[in-house]
């Protein structure tokens, strides 16, 4: 895969003139107005991800929690723990600029400790098979091979020039190995949205995404190596992503 290039010149013109579009708003922007325009896209993507994952939480009761720590009725404790783990490790990247620079196995397990915190979900690189629902895809089920192909992979993402080929990598490629026992997919949206962060690139928050669509795009890729569909939801998020918070 280091030779092959996952977006045509098209695709990346249309990337690139999108990202410049989001410099030049940024530029005029104060600094206040920055913060608070990233603040309602980590909301929304701390939402959406969840949301993925099965998370209850409708956007209002996240912005609420997230804002002012005040938990919806009704709904599973966990459900909480998950949103303010996915803004907890958001802010971190905010705070440790840099920490994901180069891509490293280490950084990658960090931010799943973060996501993972307080949900009684083992930490490490896992040690026993998964299964993915709707698939017959298996990942890896060893230890070390699974410790090796995620050092293949930032290799790789560290190799590649374009900003967007290694964000779109770390989405796909986190999700594919499956390392760690649970909370791979939010991992891969919270380290390919820090190599966007980290880089000056406008992050996305997948919030307009439908989830059967992103699931579906995902199991497409698990089967088939088609990337196309999970291309697709990625710049129509990259796009969303400007154009509604810049």
């Amino acid at each position: 895969m280091s030779k092959i290039t996952l977006f045509n010149d098209a695709e990346l013109n249309r990337l690139a003139a999108l990202q410049a579009q989001f410099e030049a708003n940024v530029a005029q922007l104060s600094p206040l107005e920055y913060a608070k325009e990233m603040e309602r896209l980590a909301i929304d993507l701390s939402w959406k991800s969840g949301q993925i994952e099965g998370n209850t939480y409708t956007l209002l009761e996240t912005e609420r929690l997230l804002k002012e720590k005040l938990t919806a009725v009704g709904k599973a404790k966990d459900d909480a723990i998950m949103l303010l783990n996915h803004k907890d490790a958001i802010d971190f990247i905010f705070d440790n600029k840099g920490y994901l620079t180069p891509l490293t196995v280490r950084g990658i397990e960090d931010i799943h400790s973060i996501l993972m915190k307080e949900l009684g979900i083992e930490r490490n690189i896992r040690i026993r098979r998964v299964g993915i629902t709707g698939t017959n895809y298996s990942p890896l089920d060893n230890e070390f091979q699974i410790k090796e192909a995620l050092f293949q992979m930032c290799d790789l993402i560290n190799s590649k020039p374009s900003i967007f080929e290694k964000a779109f990598l770390a989405l796909l490629l986190i999700s594919y190995i499956q390392p760690f026992m649970d909370g791979n997919k939010r991992t891969a949206r919270i380290i390919s949205n820090a190599i966007f962060m980290e880089n000056a690139y406008s992050p996305i928050s997948f919030r307009t995404t439908d989830v059967l669509d992103y699931k579906k795009s995902m199991l497409i890729f698990y089967e088939q190596n088609n990337v196309q569909p999970m291309k697709k939801i990625f710049m129509e998020q990259f796009e969303f992503a400007v154009k509604t918070y810049f």
